[in-house]
Formats: C-alpha cells, structure tokens, sequence
C-alpha cells in the first residue's frame, strides 16, 4: 500500500496519471450514498450505461459501502444494476462477498455489551441507534429519526429487544441524529472509554455516526478481494465521497472522489470528477476506462 499522500489537481475532472496508470486497472469499486446514487436515490442511465461498456472490456464492477451486504444485494435489481456487480464491500470493510465464487466473508465484529455500553453512553442525547441486518434497520425504539433512516436506505425498519439482539456480536452500531445535533454526537464519542475493547467512529452521512472495529476499513475489504482475484491495490480504481473512503480513496491506484465529496477525502485524490447529481461516474469511465473503437 502507498505510504504517501495523494496530490488532487485544480480541474473539476482531474488530470490523468498516465496511460499506463489507467491501462493496469483491472476493478473499479463504488461507494453507494453520494457516489453511485444520486440525490433521488437512484443510479442513472448514463452511468448504468458506462458500467456495462467497462465491465464488457474485462474490468470487473464492485461495490464498497457502509450498508450491509444483504441489504445491498436485495437493492441491485431496484438500482439498475441487477448482474452488473462482480463482488461487494460491506459494512465499511467488515464483510466481502464475490459473486462468482458465491464466497462470504465477516471480520471484526464488535462485542455485543460493547454495543450496549456504547448506546448507554448516548442514552440522554435526542438519537436513535440502528444495525444492518439481513436487509432490515434493526433499531430500540421507533421515532421520526429512524423512519428517515430507513427512507434514505430504502430499507426497513423494525423495532426489536436490543438486550436480546446484544447476546450476539455486531458488526458496527448507527447512530442516527438530526444534522444539527451531529457536533454534539462527534464530542461525545470523543469522551467513550470501554476498559476491555477498542472501538473506532466517524461520521459517515449528514445523519450517521458509527462505531465499528479499529481494524475495519473499506481498504481492509478491498485489499482481501483484490488478492482473491490475485490483483493489487495498484489494479483497483475507486470512486467515493464521504471521510469512509478516505483509506480506499487514499490506497487504491487511481482514487477518484465525487465533487460533492468531503474535503478530507479529496485530499488524496487522484482525480474529482463531476458530482453524484451529474453523472460524475459515467463522466469519469467515459473519459478515462472506456475504450475509443
């Protein structure tokens, strides 16, 4: 993996590294919200159509998301891009599957009395908590919160027994606040000890603050599926926008970042492309992965 820090150009659209740089990408990996959804919460037909002309040359199509897998497998047919996908990320890193080997794998679950210590250090504060599981929002409580939630994801909700659903380990915890509460979400967790488990958080969406393991990262997930197909990192082009693709963003041969993206993440970019409401993956494989006949 690369140990330096990537310089982003001026231009809207970035400059290109080389032909040989785009020449060796044998994968391109998408986070989901902000990046390959646009503001309705669909995938459009123009970057629909740049995915199916790259993956007819060869490079396989893949998504690296925060979403757990089952529920993003469940979504592909609604998206647009039912048998388009060669392999998943989830979980920010915490789960991989490959379509062609039907091969699932999950690491690094945090401990279910962590989870509840961790909403115990919430309890006072106007949030909800969720976790990914099977396609649905398992949450405590139901409130206006959730129900935004679960819009937004296009899953849905179901109100359960946390103190049984914490008998078992979790992958990571949501919590999910209105974005003018988000500072005060951000200074609690700064506060959180737990004297037998480390825990890691970020904020991921203008309503999502998670915690998950600190060995979880999406390049975690990456990097296992790219050794799978026996590539590297150097073969992989990824497109995100928010702080959790920051280390894929960071570590990938050609990380490209949306221009709706954070600041922090376009700081390692290779390239910005144009933003999620104007089709700034379809602009970008267009312009740099497709072949010209």
């Amino acid at each position: 993996m690369k140990e330096y820090v990537k310089l982003v150009e001026n231009n809207i659209y970035g400059q290109n590294q080389g032909r040989n740089v785009m020449k060796n990408i044998k994968v391109i990996m998408c986070d989901i919200d902000g990046t390959l959804l646009n503001s309705k919460g669909i995938v459009t037909s123009k970057t629909i159509d740049a995915i199916k002309k790259v993956r007819e040359q060869g490079i396989l199509f893949g998504i690296s998301t925060g979403r757990d897998v089952p529920s993003v497998k469940r979504l592909f047919g609604k998206w647009g891009i039912g048998g388009l996908v060669d392999m998943v990320v989830g979980s920010n890193g915490g789960e991989i599957y490959d379509y062609k080997t039907d091969y699932y794998e999950e690491n690094f679950a945090l401990p279910g009395n962590l989870i509840a210590n961790i909403m115990e250090h919430y309890k006072d504060m106007d949030v909800n908590f969720a976790i990914h599981g099977d396609g649905v929002l398992y949450t405590p409580k139901e409130d206006e919160l959730i129900k935004i939630l679960s819009k937004s994801d296009q899953l849905p909700y179901e109100v359960i027994d946390f103190d049984e659903y914490l008998k078992e380990d979790r992958l990571k915890l949501l919590i999910v606040c209105k974005p003018e509460t988000m500072p005060a979400v951000i200074e609690r967790a700064k506060t959180f000890k737990n004297e037998r488990f480390k825990c890691a958080s970020l904020q991921t969406t203008q309503h999502l603050f998670e915690f998950m393991d600190p060995r979880i990262s999406k390049s975690f997930g990456l990097q296992k599926l790219m050794e799978m197909h026996g590539f590297t990192m150097e073969n992989l082009c990824t497109f995100g926008d928010a702080d959790n693709d920051y280390d894929m963003t960071l570590h990938a041969g050609v990380g490209v970042v949306m221009a709706n993206g954070s600041e922090k993440t376009k700081s390692v970019a290779d390239h910005i492309t144009k933003d999620n409401d104007h089709d700034g993956i379809g602009v970008f494989l267009q312009e740099h992965l497709i072949s010209r006949s």
